[in-house]
């Protein structure tokens, strides 16, 4: 029984888009990166529409490479056929977005990775291992690359699976347009059209505009070009027509274009029509691979492809099942679907980086507290962030490179210590808060998006607001404006947020008194990854605060309990408290591990190992504590 569902081959690159609409390329100030090409995109659209995807490609034995290598594990890829290159370079891709009908890009490619897939990176094993293979245009250019993929061909026919073609034409990459000329769509020449014409017999759905149809028959009516290819080919025929949406040919083409199987349509406001294709075809092989009528496939097509446009990148903007689901479900009130924040929320909750179902975190993010130790023992300020390190050195002794654990550090002392966590897999979370502050006030700048695009994109803000849902109006309108503009800032910049509430300090603790300010932050559009609570007095306060992040946020990572320098005892009844909660995913407690260490540390009664002992073993006993309470 096969494996995998498709299995896709030909280019990768690491694309590099401007992020300044309406600029020339030359003008161009920054970039965001993410994995393109044209099958690299459709393995991860498939694979985040449920369906298991491989490739088969190469990239280079360098950083670039191995970026396109994480994410494609990260996505769910089978990397099986994915073969490093130690001769040549990953591929590149720059383009900007001039306008809603211009695209600059330059291709990266002579002598790259993906451009020498030859016969040899072919598996007959791994082929037979899928349903289906999909081959594409541009790797018929070059002999060595078409050597591979009619090797795939012949193998899955051979094995009873599927060929599919996605005539993915690029003039350039064939030589028939100078390097500036990357968004050229369609040149016409008879040896391109002769070549691809070989393919059509041996495939089983045939995808492409009406350039790339014009291309592959060889005739630039588009009736007349359907018509040649029908005449090589038994295929299912797929016309992408752009805003148009598409037309399904499964048997003899019609007299009219429109006359074939269509599936809804989607108007959307263009904004980038660069991977627009890749998305579609991702739907439709979610629906054609799954047995789904070919109106079902088109819908789902059209509706990715409208996805796709609509935002700036290729691979990171197709909708996962669960995002297609809810569009179709619940459509939209907006034309940019990337204003749209109930959409836009689902697509960063399904396609955030992997983590551990529970997070243990030793938290020492603080300044105040170990400013004034330091000062009262009349230390050097400096030798806090010393100390930083040391506790890294303990959590890491305890973690032993497990995933779910980790620390919370600040940029003032922490620095270092960031650094250190980095070597040990240790997920790291920075605090933005001035500390005690209230109302809530940012450390250093109140200008939290520039300061954040700082931060690697796996460091999780942390955000301390003192709130109680019975503060005056004023104070709680300006405290929760503050955490919406840190949430729409993170949103911005790819970054997850962990809120940490503290009630107790500034009014009483009831049973519903947690889940009110929860309640009323939701309201706000206010959806953090984590939220960071105090332990609740009772099963019923939980349950109450359970139930509102289920109300407005299931995608939410969950609860972790915050410590208050609390003894050991009093949190051992806070864990068991927060037993059977499904929400509560661990802890990030600090004063209670390091608080006296750093008194004798920092007095010189403790030498580093010592130290680092001490905090191992305080930190060890709580992770044992957490895990007999919630095994």
């Amino acid at each position: 029984m096969a494996q995998l569902d498709v299995i896709t081959i030909g280019r990768s690159s690491v694309d590099l888009y401007g992020q300044q609409i309406g600029a020339r390329l030359e003008d161009i100030g920054s970039f965001a990166k993410s994995v393109g090409g044209c099958p690299s995109n459709i393995a991860i659209g498939t694979a985040r529409l449920g369906l298991k995807s491989g490739l088969i490609t190469r990239v280079g034995d360098e950083q670039m490479g191995r970026f396109i290598t994480e994410q494609m594990a990260r996505e769910g890829v089978s990397l099986t056929g994915i073969a490093t290159d130690k001769e040549r370079l990953t591929s590149l891709v720059l383009l900007s977005v001039e306008n809603d009908k211009s695209f600059p890009l330059i291709f990266y490619r002579e002598n790259c990775a993906d451009s020498a897939l030859s016969e040899a990176d072919i598996d007959p094993d791994f082929i037979r291992s899928s349903r289906a293979v999909l081959v594409t245009g541009t790797h018929f250019a070059r002999a060595h690359n078409s050597a591979a993929q009619r090797k795939a061909i012949r193998i899955a026919k051979e094995s009873g699976g599927k060929v599919i073609f996605d005539i993915d034409y690029r003039p350039n990459l064939w030589g028939l347009a100078g390097h500036a000329a990357g968004e050229e769509r369609y040149i016409k020449s008879d040896k391109v059209s002769e070549s691809l014409q070989a393919i059509l017999p041996d495939c089983d759905l045939i995808v492409g505009t009406e350039e790339e149809v014009h291309i592959a028959g060889g005739a630039e009516d588009t009736l007349a070009a359907l018509r040649k290819i029908r005449a090589l080919s038994k295929a299912t025929i797929v016309l992408k027509r752009g805003p148009m949406g598409c037309v399904v040919y499964p048997d003899a083409i019609p007299a009219r274009i429109e006359d074939g199987i269509v599936g809804k349509g989607f108007p959307i406001e263009v904004y980038n029509v660069l991977g627009a294709g890749d998305s579609f075809m991702s739907g439709f092989l979610r629906g054609w691979l799954r047995g789904e009528d070919h109106a079902t496939s088109a819908t789902w097509a059209n509706a990715c492809g409208a996805f796709a446009v609509s935002r700036l990148l290729c691979s990171p903007e197709i909708p996962t099942w669960d995002e297609l689901q809810y569009f179709l479900k619940a459509g939209s009130p907006h034309r940019a679907l990337r204003k749209d924040e109930a959409i836009n929320h689902v697509h960063w909750a399904t396609t955030r980086r992997p983590q551990a179902k529970s997070l243990l975190a030793l938290a020492i993010d603080h300044r105040k507290q170990l400013e004034e130790v330091a000062d009262k023992l009349s230390v050097p300020r400096t030798r806090i962030a010393d100390f930083k390190r040391l506790a890294v050195k303990a959590t890491a002794q305890v973690s032993r490179g497990k995933e779910g654990f980790g620390m919370l550090l600040d940029d003032t002392y922490g620095r270092e210590a960031m650094f250190d966590a980095a070597q040990h897999n240790l997920w790291v979370a920075r605090p933005l808060e001035e500390p005690g502050s209230r109302p809530l006030r940012f450390e250093f700048t109140q200008d939290v998006g520039a300061r954040l695009a700082e931060w690697p994109v796996t460091h999780t803000i942390k955000c301390l607001a003192f709130y109680h849902p019975d503060d005056d109006k004023a104070l709680k309108d300006e405290q929760a404006q503050k955490l919406r503009t840190l949430f729409e800032a993170a949103r911005r910049v790819g970054r997850e947020l962990m809120v940490e509430i503290i009630c107790g300090k500034n009014g009483a603790l009831m049973d519903d008194t947690v889940a009110r300010v929860l309640d009323e932050l939701y309201g706000l559009g206010i959806k953090p990854d984590w939220w960071k609570l105090e332990t609740q007095a009772s099963g019923a306060a939980w349950k109450a605060i359970g139930e509102v992040i289920q109300r407005h946020d299931p995608y939410c990572r969950g609860v972790v309990l915050l410590g208050l320098e609390a003894p050991e005892s009093e949190l051992a009844r806070g864990f068991e408290t927060a037993a059977g909660q499904p929400e509560v995913r661990g802890f990030a407690i600090g004063r209670t591990i390091f608080n006296d260490v750093a008194k004798d540390w920092l007095g010189g009664r403790f030498g580093d190992d010592q130290a680092v002992a001490d905090m191992a073993g305080r930190f060890g006993k709580l992770v044992d504590l957490w895990k007999r309470t919630h095994s």
